[in-house]
Parts: structure tokens; C-alpha cells; sequence
């Protein structure tokens, strides 16, 4: 994917995809962003590339969809601009992007400022279901836990730079809010990993860590989000949101929200950043968002033949070379009209 230039203003500070590029406005930035700008470029890095990780996220979670999380600056500039369901996964995914990228630095040893998580604290973790108190198996924390605290408030910090009170504050609350989202996706879905420890590979002693659920899983799960979007709008102290429509429960700190209805996507419109589908690939049998009636938007489809040259049975000689013959394969494409 091309490097991003894009300002994802973030609640009214710009997050860009280039750490340069956020550094370079470091003028217009406040409090901790410009600090960290002059004092801690490395975290910027770290910031800049989990807003990569999350907009990557983003186009393999929406890759079957009619809008499919182009990196098409223009485009994606206009869906920012919006308060629509799309926007809000944008704001959660790259939110949770920042914080995975911040902690797994910490944990890699990459910044100075972070390390392991301190476990001094913390209950003894509980041993698996499959054992029991009596199999004399002791258990303590060790290794190298993920540090989520840590990549938690600084993504907090870069993503929840205040905008101007007025005309914007309902859609500020509804960004903090996804934000949020996005950050407890990774949180509070922390896992323990455990390895035994003894003579001859007998299990006397157990050390656990927590490491970080696989960013796929935290994609996966703001997915689910994503489809269950509760809509609000805003109250008339001006200061908090309710949900739209008749017996429907406020929305928790886990769900996306947001005020405006989406767009349907099937033409190409650049006032709300829609590409269109034409011309992108469909599945003739599925019954599913990737099936070409949905993805087509009922327009019809054509089939393509293409042929392309990819390495084919490939061998392992000793040691250590692969060689592959190359191999034309041909392939049968429906195209959306």
C-alpha cells in the first residue's frame, strides 16, 4: 500500500500517516502532542505506523464491501468529514491500531520509555481449567507482559486532542466515544500465555504473562461493532448522547455510534468520498456482501479472462535455494458493470 499522507483529524489534532508530516505542524499542536513531537519522536513512529496498521485493518475487514476503505486521499478525506458508520470504525480501528503499535514497541524493547508490565501488584494468575490445586504445579507472573497501559494512554494522548467547543461538539463526543471503542478492543481482551518451567521436562513451575490479542482479532471483533452501529444523537444540554429511536439501550463504551446514515456507495461521488463499484470484483455464487447482485448494486457484471505468470512447483534444494518453474495461470474475473 502506497504511504499515506493523510490527515486524520482526530478530534480536532491531526494525525497523519507520516510521522514527518505530524512533526512538521508541530506549531498548531498543544500540550502533550507538541511535546512529544520535540521530546519523543520515537513514539510518534510508533503512532504513525499503528495508523497504518489500522487503516490496512480497515481495508481487509471492508475489502468485500461497497465502499472498501480506499487509501485514495481524497476520498477517504471526505468519509473523515462525515458522522457516518463507516467513520466511526475508521476512528475506532486506527484508534486500536495506535495502541497495539505503542505497546508491542514497549514490549520489543524499541522505546525507552516502556518496557515489560510490572506485575508486582497482580493476583497469582489462575492455572488452566484442565488443572487442579493439588497436581503441586506452583504458578507466578514472568516473562514479558504486553504493557497495554502504556500504549493505551498514548494513544489516548495523540487520539483525543480536544476540538473547539461549538457547532462540532456532538461529533466530538461521538469520535472520543469510538475512539474509546477502538482502545478497548485491545484492552480488555488481553490473554495469558504460560510456559512450564522443571527438570526433564516435568511442569513444577508455570510462569504467565498477558500479551495482546492478534490485531486480525481485534479487526474481527470491531467488525461486529460495526454491524450492530447504534445511531444517537445529541441531548439538549448539548453534553451527552442518546440513542435514536424506541426502546433501545444506550450504546456501552464497547459499541460504535454514529449520528448521520451512510451513504449506499454504488456511484462514484466525491462530495461523500464514494469511488463507486465499477469495475471491482464480485463472486457470481454468493449470496453475501461480496456477491455481485449486492456488490454491483443490481447493475449486472461481466466476466474477464486474465492470465498471469506466477512461480509454480517450486523445490527445496540443500542448501539452502528454492527454485520454481513459472507458470501461466488463467483466471476467470466478474467485473461489475
Amino acid at each position: 500500500m502506497k504511504t499515506l499522507e493523510l490527515k486524520l483529524r482526530a478530534v480536532g489534532s491531526p494525525l497523519v500517516m507520516d510521522p514527518n508530516s505530524i512533526c512538521r505542524k508541530a506549531k498548531r499542536l498543544v500540550g502533550k502532542q507538541a511535546e512529544l513531537c520535540q521530546t519523543q519522536p520515537e513514539i510518534v513512529n510508533e503512532v504513525a505506523r499503528g495508523a497504518r496498521l489500522g487503516v490496512r485493518e480497515c481495508q481487509y475487514q471492508f475489502r468485500y464491501r461497497r465502499w472498501n476503505c480506499t487509501s485514495h486521499n481524497k476520498y477517504f478525506g471526505k468519509i473523515l468529514q462525515q458522522d457516518i458508520r463507516e467513520t466511526a470504525f475508521v476512528y475506532a480501528i486506527t484508534a486500536a491500531g495506535v495502541t497495539h503499535a505503542v505497546t508491542q514497541a514497549c514490549s520489543m524493547g524499541e522505546l525507552l520509555q516502556c518496557g515489560c508490565e510490572a506485575t508486582r501488584n497482580r493476583a497469582p494468575p489462575r492455572p488452566p481449567s484442565s488443572s487442579s490445586p493439588r497436581d503441586g504445579v506452583k504458578w507466578e507472573w514472568g516473562g514479558c507482559g504486553d504493557d497495554v497501559e502504556f500504549g493505551y494512554e498514548k494513544s489516548k494522548q495523540f487520539m483525543d486532542a480536544r476540538r473547539r467547543r461549538g457547532k462540532s461538539d456532538i461529533r466530538t463526543l461521538i469520535d472520543l466515544h469510538n475512539n474509546e471503542a477502538g482502545r478497548l478492543a485491545v484492552k480488555l481482551y488481553m490473554r495469558t500465555e504460560c510456559k512450564c518451567h522443571g527438570l526433564s521436562g516435568s511442569c513444577t513451575l508455570r510462569t504467565c504473562w498477558k500479551k495482546m490479542p492478534h490485531f486480525r482479532e481485534v479487526g474481527d471483533r470491531l467488525l461486529e461493532r460495526f454491524n450492530g452501529a447504534a445511531k444517537v444523537m445529541g441531548s439538549n444540554d448539548g453534553k451527552t448522547l442518546i440513542p435514536v429511536g424506541h426502546n433501545i439501550k444506550p450504546p456501552d463504551k464497547q459499541d460504535l455510534i454514529y449520528s448521520d446514515e451512510s451513504p449506499d456507495f454504488c456511484s462514484a461521488n466525491r462530495k461523500t468520498g464514494s469511488l463507486g463499484t465499477r469495475g471491482r470484483t464480485c463472486n457470481s455464487t454468493a449470496m453475501d456482501i461480496s456477491g455481485c447482485d449486492l456488490l454491483c448494486c443490481e447493475r449486472g457484471y461481466w466476466e474477464e479472462t486474465v492470465v498471469s505468470e506466477e512461480n509454480c512447483l517450486c523445490r527445496f534444494h540443500w542448501c539452502c535455494v528454492v527454485q520454481c518453474k513459472k507458470c501461466l495461470v488463467r483466471k476467470e474475473l466478474n467485473l461489475c458493470h
